[in-house]
């Protein structure tokens, strides 16, 4: 493989194309800050405009390569072409040798990774989310932040083809016909895409990454989200079978809050678990059944939805139903569930607070049902003890908000006792109020802390 010289070396002296930094000694690739590309659109930088007339000629020239080859290549062998390309060819003249890494770090992504310009973000542990509005607005949050990358794609066929790609992968289909797909990727990632027929800026393509190893309450301990008294008041809760509901905003920890309170199911139950796209990371539990909805395919045929899957898990003999996000008609199998004898489920869903949850609980409700409001709220309150509300405070940081007791009905409405809020500059704080529904305590013989 051959060598690119340094443009600031003495005469006849080389270095490697991934030479090393001077103080770690370890070989730098990928995205580090030296390989960024200039920054602004090519419109208005010439030297960005530069760098995407070499990106574009490189990648031709090695997708020829490839075809050349009959595809039967090892990486090595492609990013020795590129590299090559990139010291002898005209493509990279006038770069400066940060540039001419990081054009070869994209066309060999483009070229031989499953998601092609978006790979190196994607296996970088500190993003959590990377948002694709359209060929040239990447986006990605880092530490609860949203920051812009400079990252493009070469045209809409480049992002069209990669989000076929990842719909192939879990046998899926997205067109014009079906323009939107919910998936989720093999290392777990949840993947959202929108066709361009649908996006008027589109194609978007959004993938939403989660750690490797499951969040526990010890973490989100450490992390401030909660306090110890609090995640010892819930993990009681839910060793006593306490029906718990988690509501909060898009991206509010939601999901990793649900995992948390899991650990603390006894192992020794049979827990079923249903998610349209399987995200949960539960542990601890050898009992355990994993549920997963299916979409219709291209003949409109084999879609296996939520409440299905909550009807047959019904008839599995589990001790608790764990259903991943409730968003419509679902929620009467999840109630039914909770009101027929599963005590201890746990579910999540999308809410700006808990009285507002309950409120979107009951719309979802009507969708299944054409129930009088007072039975539905009847059924909400007999099925769920205990909501928990989760949000965002101004800097980012995911917290619980509030814990709240559902005690019953008084003119129609729901009643609810909040048993901790919280509070700015003093975090998650204990009202005063105690839990009124002790039933469950006695049972197992405990008390709350």
């Amino acid at each position: 493989m051959q060598s690119l010289q340094h443009e600031n070396t003495r005469p006849g002296a080389t270095r490697s194309l991934w030479h090393e930094n001077p103080q770690s000694g370890i070989p730098q690739r990928g995205i580090s800050q030296r390989g960024i590309p200039p920054r602004g659109s090519a419109r208005e930088n010439p030297r960005r405009r530069r760098y995407d007339e070499a990106v574009s000629a490189l990648t031709s020239e090695a997708r020829a390569y490839i075809r050349s080859r009959g595809g039967e290549l090892l990486d090595e062998d492609v990013m020795g072409r590129i590299e090559d390309a990139a010291v002898h060819g005209s493509a990279c003249t006038g770069l400066t040798i940060s540039e001419k890494i990081r054009v070869v770090d994209t066309v060999f992504c483009r070229t031989r990774r499953d998601l092609g310009v978006l790979q190196p973000i994607a296996d970088d542990p500190s993003v959590s989310e990377i948002m694709v509005n359209g060929t040239e607005d990447v986006f990605i949050e880092r530490k609860g932040n949203i920051e812009r990358t400079d990252i493009r794609f070469e045209n809409v066929d480049e992002l069209e083809e990669l989000i076929r790609r990842i719909a192939a992968r879990v046998h899926r289909e997205i067109n014009e016909l079906s323009p939107i797909l919910d998936a989720r990727l093999e290392d777990g990632s949840r993947v959202n895409a929108i066709y361009k027929n649908v996006a008027l800026n589109g194609p978007i393509l959004t993938i939403r990454r989660f750690p490797e190893t499951a969040i526990r309450m010890d973490d989100l301990l450490g992390f401030g989200s909660i306090t110890a008294e609090a995640a010892e008041f819930l993990s009681v809760l839910v060793e006593c079978a306490y029906n718990i509901f988690i509501s909060g905003g898009t991206s509010s920890g939601k999901t990793t809050f649900l995992n948390a309170l899991a650990g603390f199911i006894p192992s020794s139950e049979r827990i079923i678990t249903i998610e349209d796209s399987a995200e949960l990371q539960i542990r601890g539990i050898d009992n355990l059944v994993r549920m997963e909805c299916r979409s219709a395919n291209a003949q409109e045929r084999g879609e296996v939805n939520m409440r299905q899957l909550i009807r047959a898990s019904l008839r599995m003999r589990p001790n608790r139903i764990i259903v991943g996000e409730v968003r419509g008609e679902e929620v009467l199998d999840m109630i039914q569930a909770m009101n027929t004898g599963h005590a201890g489920s746990l579910s999540t869903g999308h809410g700006n607070s808990p009285q507002g949850m309950l409120y979107r609980l009951e719309a979802m409700f009507l969708q299944a049902a054409d129930f009088p409001v007072a039975a539905i709220r009847r059924q909400i309150t007999e099925g769920i003890d205990i909501m928990v509300h989760l949000g965002r405070l101004p800097g980012g940081a995911r917290t619980v908000l509030e814990i709240s007791e559902i005690t019953g009905m008084t003119d129609g409405e729901i009643d609810l006792n909040p048993l901790f809020c919280y509070a700015a500059g003093r975090g998650l704080i204990r009202t005063g109020n105690r839990l009124e529904d002790t039933s469950k305590l006695q049972v197992k013989g405990r008390e709350l802390p």
